[in-house]
């Protein structure tokens, strides 16, 4: 019809206008978008780049992109490191130097050498000197003792006594570069279950100030000492038992509680296959007083009776009724084989075979309990009442306890 509408071709024309506009502006858009999430997303994914050598796989070993492990120190503190630093330096090494023997009567054939090795602690520093206690055992048959600080130092000491029935011995050395010295605890305040730490130097100074941790195992133990090594227990000892392990060399040292202090002295351990776990130090309450007799007169001052004697149950059936005379019902006590002249024994009227069956009204069973009774119970000076059979009669006698300085 040749009609053209101008109204009509102006609307097409805008809305081709505005097709275009919005593509355009829906592009920016997503354009825009895009480029933000590569940006959010490049410190996350890192700059990997493929390389021959991993057939295009992302080359994670970038030496470049590589992150290196940096090293983390914690200082790690605990009641057990604080027990350590207040006590190890207190524990020390001993060397018990001897002289070899191999000539023909028995004449020194070497230098002085090692014999042995074990450890001690520092309980006191005075004036000029310092004073170690250690086991008797360890400085046995010593001609020379040498003392190994925690810091290496080594120092010659002076044994100034020791005790075999209670395997102390005390030491003294120059006080000039000791500053750690141990505090006593309590022993008799140990607790079943309670953390104990024992330090010493086990299998030698190779392994000086090792430190071993476990708890009380029990207290007031008691075991057969044999002090004569005659095979036969002539002791018992009252000792703390753990299961912190001591080993030969920390004989000697250090038990401590938690608090750092000074509870026994390591002594021995039961080795046997059968047994794990079974250590036994010297409770500190028992150790003070010889400690302090060591220090100061170089021995044990222990009352005596002036006796020698054998057990009523290692003398045979039929001496017991036809020599002693004693009662059917009578099958313990202590044989008296002899009495020492001028002892308190013989001022009190005992005789050689009389048969000891009480003191101070305990019954006495065996050797052990009378020493056990005259070593923990009685001082020199003190009087004792016994009981004893004479042919086949119970007579009381009493003694006035002397030293053997006195026989």
């Amino acid at each position: 019809m040749g009609y053209y509408d101008n109204d009509y071709q102006e609307r097409k024309s805008k809305q081709k206008s505005g097709s275009k506009a919005g593509y355009f502006i829906s592009s920016l858009a997503g354009l825009i978008v895009g480029a933000l999430l590569v940006v959010l997303a490049l410190p996350l994914i890192g700059d990997y780049t493929a390389s021959p050598s991993n057939n295009g796989l992302l080359d994670t070993n970038n030496t470049a992109n590589q992150q290196t492990a940096q090293p983390i120190s914690y200082d790690v503190s605990s009641d057990v490191t604080s027990a350590v630093e207040t006590a190890g330096d207190a524990v020390v090494g001993i060397t018990n130097i001897q002289s070899g023997r191999g000539g023909m009567f028995g004449e020194p054939q070497e230098e002085p050498a090692e014999a042995g090795t074990g450890s001690g602690v520092i309980y006191k520093k005075e004036g000029d000197n310092a004073y170690i206690v250690t086991n008797h055992h360890v400085i046995d048959g010593a001609q020379q003792v040498e003392v190994t600080l925690a810091d290496g130092t080594k120092l010659e000491a002076e044994i100034l006594g020791s005790d075999i029935w209670t395997d102390l011995a005390v030491l003294q050395v120059s006080g000039e570069k000791i500053e750690t010295v141990a505090e006593f605890g309590d022993s008799k305040a140990l607790k079943p279950g309670e953390p104990l730490i024992a330090i010493g130097n086990p299998l030698g100074l190779q392994f000086s100030g090792s430190v071993t941790t476990g708890v009380v195992s029990g207290v007031e133990r008691t075991i057969p000492v044999d002090v004569n090594q005659d095979g036969a227990p002539d002791w018992q000892a009252e000792v703390i038992q753990t299961d912190a392990a001591i080993n030969p060399g920390n004989s000697g040292g250090a038990l401590v509680n938690i608090q750092g202090q000074l509870v026994g002295i390591n002594s021995m351990k039961i080795a046997q296959s059968s047994v794990e776990g079974i250590g036994l130090a010297i409770p500190i309450d028992m150790a003070i007083p010889v400690i302090e007799d060591l220090e100061s007169s170089g021995e044990v001052k222990r009352p005596t009776m002036g006796v020698t004697l054998v057990d009523l149950a290692n003398v045979p059936a039929v001496h017991q009724q036809q020599q002693l005379n004693l009662p059917e019902e009578v099958t313990t006590g202590v044989v008296i084989e002899r009495v020492v002249p001028n002892s308190a024994a013989s001022a009190a009227g005992l005789q050689d075979m009389d048969v000891i069956v009480e003191m101070d009204g305990e019954k006495i069973n065996n050797t052990i309990e009378l020493r056990q009774h005259l070593y923990t119970e009685k001082s020199v000076g003190d009087e004792m009442q016994v009981k004893a059979y004479r042919n086949g009669e119970m007579q009381e006698f009493t003694l006035t306890l002397t030293d053997d300085a006195q026989l």
